[in-house]
């Protein structure tokens, strides 16, 4: 393998010399020029941003430079389509670009035409002064020759580096080079032979061959071919395969190492098998393998769940590292170690490991280092809070709430802005999370977006529009979540990390299914890039997801067997495995599914359970909200709803002040349903009335049907006492009395009847089928009661029909 050149740089070299001298037609300018500038600067002119690629597109880079050093076609598919600035009929720019590389026929051939690239490069005032040319040649132009490169253009310095890589060059290394240019160029022997068959012949890829094959003969002039080629003169010659390396250079590959590394660590994604494949190819030819080939290996065995390979390639990275720069690098051998370790469920070492960091990054008074180690302990420390709670406890620092402080200070004085914005967010999240100011949480917002903003950091939007969805999520604005959501996914996605596009379409996802639009829901899941959930974490939290709202849906269908099944997998999912929001979620819809089972004795036990370990770790006051309103559903289930009055009473004082909405009108619907059963009707009545505007503003349909069943509830009941009214009064004068409260009577049962409609119509569209012959039923009593025979059986026939469609199993299942 070769240190720079290639025959595919030889070929860049030549496309450079042709537009040094004008051969470039004018509508070719712009692509020939955008060729070489992806090729050689790592920078594409076209139109698409870089980041506006898809993620496919990402890797084309990678792709096109493994085409052009393997095969010549590349540069056919651009030249050809273009005419030659001569305009000679029938001469395209490829005939032009053909004639320099056959040219090139011979190995003194091969030295004349690098003798002659110096020629390119404008002249420096040294070399002026000694040819006296100071006036005759103008900056950048040359009378007759066309435009010459500026030395320190990036054209120019590609041009010096490959003459000055060709000097290196020992004898050996230069008949290597002539040789894989051979066969690079072979591909175009036939089209160059139909255009020249004055050049064409067995031998016609070395001039001197042809030429002394009349002196020396034809056996002779063979011998002498394969002494000189050896088993590359089968392929050149015959076009068979011999198993040759391909003609790649240490410059190629780590090239391409970096980049492959630069996608992983910025997008989160796993390389594409294809790319991955044909870059080990790449390294067959490879004596010495580089160093980072072993941090690649480490980064794609990680992404993909491989933890002893991923530790072994780390350890095979480091180790070659720390052999050229001594224990400098150590502690992010240390880092990269503990984000492995707790990646994979090593907890224990994984804190153990980071503390190691965090003391040889302070040896090392490596402040890069140590602020991002101790932003990892407050993020784990969140996340797994029985593992640093004694290590909390001994710290200087104190609480999460200083040490964000802590670096926030430090990264805005070693201008850590990525480290900043995300100290802010975490700020605005732990207050949320404890129940503080939401003005100062927005106001941790504000000034992260506007770091964003003027940092240009496009990589951060992806967190923080996370934190403004969670923000409108709360404050009951679903229609804005949503709306963050999708312009997230339109405009933000593609210039972030996949974790935070993943998150994001899981939470746009979730909103749907609120709404009952599960397919759209899914179909969302479906349309992620198949690549990027490659990596072993997000395609488990990808299947995690799906199978949380599979089960929602099976649990509104009533579906209980699939439920189960369903169940006892997700319940297999520990703190170890998942986010602990999303096995939060995977308990709460345990426990719903023990209600639906009518096992509330176990369901007790749970919730008790949970509030207990979530008082103990301190976590988000909205998961205690949640299961103190679990906690008086339950109640109510055993009817016994009064019994839950002082719970839903505190779920709402803890709603209200920590001004999360959607909670705090569920639990006005639980205060709701406690005073319908103590029979103050009109109570009940007037909250649900005061509430439910707002409760349609957060898409939750459940909970909109669940409290317009409640306000048909309390319309009855209204209803039942004036009809008690209305017969306790039997004197003559007070006809006229009885018969408006009968008026009253009728009214309130027609408004109940509506309210059963909108419930059902909610219940309906989350597919919600207990709640909705629940419905059913309360309808066809209302108007029986109402004195409509032919409606009731209606409703009564539906009510059936439901039952026996098999959707509603829940009292029919014995568990």
């Amino acid at each position: 393998m070769s240190r720079f050149l290639t025959p595919a740089k030889i070929g860049l070299l030549a496309l450079i010399e042709l537009y040094v001298e004008g051969a470039v037609p004018n509508e070719g300018i712009i692509p020939v020029i955008n060729f070489l500038a992806s090729n050689l600067v790592d920078c594409d002119l076209s139109s698409q941003s870089p980041g506006n690629l898809t993620p496919a597109d990402r890797w084309k880079k990678a792709e096109s430079t493994l085409r052009l050093v393997v095969s010549i076609e590349d540069f056919e598919t651009l030249l050809s389509p273009l005419s030659a600035a001569d305009k000679l009929p029938g001469r395209r720019l490829w005939d032009r670009f053909l004639e320099k590389l056959w040219g090139i026929d011979s190995l003194h051939g091969l030295h004349e035409f690098f003798a002659a690239v110096p020629g390119l490069l404008c002249r420096t005032k040294e070399e002026l002064r000694r040819l006296g040319l100071e006036e005759a040649e103008d900056e950048g132009q040359v009378v007759g020759r066309g435009v010459r490169l500026g030395r320190n253009s990036p054209f120019g310095a590609f041009v010096r580096r490959a003459h000055v890589e060709f000097v290196r060059l020992r004898f050996e290394g230069v008949t290597e080079l002539w040789k894989v240019f051979v066969r690079y160029r072979q591909p175009t022997a036939g089209y160059w032979t139909r255009r020249h068959p004055q050049y064409g012949g067995r031998l016609s890829f070395d001039q001197v061959l042809m030429e002394g094959e009349q002196e020396w003969g034809g056996r002779e002039t063979d011998e002498l071919a394969v002494v000189a080629y050896g088993r590359m003169l089968l392929p050149v010659v015959g076009g068979g395969g011999n198993g040759e390396a391909l003609p790649v250079s240490s410059d190629d590959v780590e090239g391409l190492l970096e980049f492959q590394i630069e996608q992983i660590q910025k997008y989160g994604n796993r390389i594409p098998p294809q790319i991955r494949d044909r870059f080990k190819n790449f390294l067959k030819g490879s004596h010495t393998v580089p160093s980072l080939s072993h941090y690649l290996s480490f980064s794609d065995a990680w992404r993909s769940g491989d933890f002893p390979t991923s530790f072994d390639y780390l350890h095979r990275y480091f180790d070659y590292t720390m052999q050229n720069r001594d224990r400098l690098f150590y502690q992010y051998a240390l880092m990269n170690l503990a984000i492995v370790q707790s990646d994979f469920g090593c907890h224990k070492e994984a804190v153990a490991t980071m503390l190691e960091t965090v003391s040889t990054a302070r040896e090392n008074r490596d402040m890069t280092c140590l602020n991002f180690a101790l932003n990892w302990f407050f993020h784990f420390g969140r996340a797994h809070p029985h593992f640093v709670r004694e290590l909390e406890n001994n710290s200087m620092l104190g609480s999460g709430k200083e040490t964000l402080a802590f670096l926030r200070v430090k990264a805005k004085e070693s201008g850590m802005w990525i480290l900043w914005s995300s100290a802010l967010l975490s700020e605005a999240k732990l207050g949320l999370a404890n129940g503080e100011s939401v003005a100062v949480a927005f106001e941790h917002m504000v000034r992260s977006s506007q770091l964003i903003v003027e940092r240009n950091m496009k990589t951060m939007m992806g967190a923080q529009l996370s934190m403004n969805i969670a923000m409108w999520d709360r404050l009951g604005l679903s229609p804005m979540a949503s709306m963050a959501c999708q312009v997230f996914l339109s405009c933000h996605a593609r210039s972030s990390v996949f974790d935070d596009e993943l998150r994001i379409t899981c939470r746009l996802a979730g909103l749907l299914a609120g709404k009952g639009k599960y397919e759209d829901a899914f179909s969302l899941l479906e349309s992620l890039d198949q690549n990027s959930l490659r990596s072993a974490k997000p395609n488990q939290y990808w299947h995690l997801y799906r199978g949380l709202l599979k089960l929602r849906r099976d649990l509104h269908r009533n579906n209980l067997p699939a439920a189960d099944t369903l169940l006892a997998q997700l319940l297999q999912t520990g703190p170890e495995d998942a986010e602990p929001d999303t096995v939060f979620i995977i308990d709460s819809l345990h426990i719903e599914a023990l209600i639906r089972h009518k096992d509330f004795e176990t369901a007790f036990a749970k919730v008790d359970k949970m509030i207990a370990s979530l008082r103990e770790d301190s976590r988000d006051i909205a998961l205690r909200i949640r299961l103190l309103l679990a906690k008086a559903h339950l109640f109510d289930e055993i009817d016994r709803p009064e019994k839950g009055f002082t719970i839903a009473m505190r779920a709402a004082s803890m709603a209200w002040r920590v001004l999360n909405i959607p909670l705090l009108w569920q639990a006005i619907g639980v205060v709701a349903n406690i005073l319908n059963s103590l029979s103050e009707f009109s109570a009940a009545a007037q909250l649900l009335l005061s509430i439910l505007p707002r409760v349609l503003e957060t898409d939750v349909l459940f909970t909109a049907g669940t409290l317009y069943n409640l306000l048909a509830d309390a319309r009855m009941g209204q209803a039942g006492q004036f009809f008690y009214m209305a017969m306790s009064d039997s004197s003559t004068e007070q006809e006229k009395q009885r018969g408006g409260a009968r008026r009253k009577q009728r009214e309130m049962m027609m408004r109940a009847h509506a309210a059963l409609e909108s419930a059902h119509k909610y219940f309906e569209r989350v597919e919600e089928v207990e709640k909705q012959g629940e419905v059913l039923a309360k309808m066809a009593t209302v108007m029986r009661r109402l004195g409509d025979e032919g409606v009731s059986e209606e409703y009564a026939a539906r009510y059936v029909s439901l039952k026996r469609s098999g959707e509603w199993r829940a009292r029919e299942f014995n568990g």
